[in-house]
């Protein structure tokens, strides 16, 4: 099937497509490895969370990774996360969820295909209206993809913080229902919690340069493998968690 044009009016379309889209996993474990050598990130653990990500890796129960979202350079410091962390085993099989305008350049959506991307039309580009129906449709490509084992991976603040890259703002349904609806399908995903510091921001509307992004710091929480059954109850464990997993990335900068 050939990749269809990434625009709102396309939505049935891309999504179909995005249903079942898979990488070249190969080429995705030498581009994270890559990764890994330009941004050398710092990673830390809640205590026991370590153990815990190990095993819940191997088990192959599909999980759903949180993470603060604080520049543009994140979606690369965090792929390089995952080749030194525990997540190395899965890389390839992880949808990451990515802005749509990330999938207009060719080459740029090259690279987002290879790291497993599924687009969003974000409400404050489109209109809160006209993305509704395509809203839809991305949670339950989401929700399917987890039902057949893959894993995903959100920003779920849906924007970069430029306000206070210490606390977590306002998170959205999208989270919740992406998990309730993988419910409804019959798994149970797991929620892991990632915060990422860039270190000390004087100014939080100026993301860190490229350099400035190496170094970075990640915090794993500890896997939370009983979800609420309500999509509101699970967004709003969401953020509590990956607040403290912010709070220990920013303290382990």
């Amino acid at each position: 099937m050939e990749p269809p044009e990434v625009i709102l009016e396309n939505a049935d379309a891309v999504y179909d497509f995005y249903r079942d889209h898979r990488q070249n996993r190969l080429k995705a474990w030498g581009a994270y490895a890559l990764l890994s050598r330009r941004y050398h990130p710092r990673i830390s653990f809640a205590e026991g969370a370590e153990k815990q990500l190990r095993a819940l890796v191997k088990s192959g129960r599909p999980t759903i990774f949180s993470i603060n979202h604080l520049s543009q350079s994140d979606p690369y410091t965090v792929a390089a996360t995952a080749w030194r962390s525990p997540l190395r085993p899965i890389i390839g099989k992880v949808r990451v969820l990515a802005k749509d305008e990330l999938f207009v350049e060719p080459e740029q959506r090259r690279k987002v295909d290879m790291m497993g991307g599924i687009p969003v039309f974000r409400g404050k580009d489109h209109g809160i209206r006209a993305v509704n129906a395509a809203g839809q449709q991305m949670m339950d490509v989401c929700a399917e993809r987890l039902a057949r084992g893959d894993h995903v991976a959100i920003f779920p603040e849906g924007t970069c913080n430029d306000v206070d890259h210490t606390q977590v703002q306002a998170v959205g349904s999208g989270i919740g229902h992406i998990a309730f609806r993988a419910m409804k399908l019959g798994v149970h995903p797991a929620l892991v919690s990632i915060g990422l510091s860039y270190g000390p921001r004087p100014d939080p509307t100026i993301e860190p340069t490229k350099e400035e992004a190496k170094s970075a710091s990640f915090y794993f929480g500890v896997p939370i493998t009983e979800l609420p059954t309500k999509p509101g109850d699970i967004a709003r464990l969401a953020r509590t968690d990956l607040q403290h997993a912010l709070d220990g990335a920013t303290a382990n900068y």
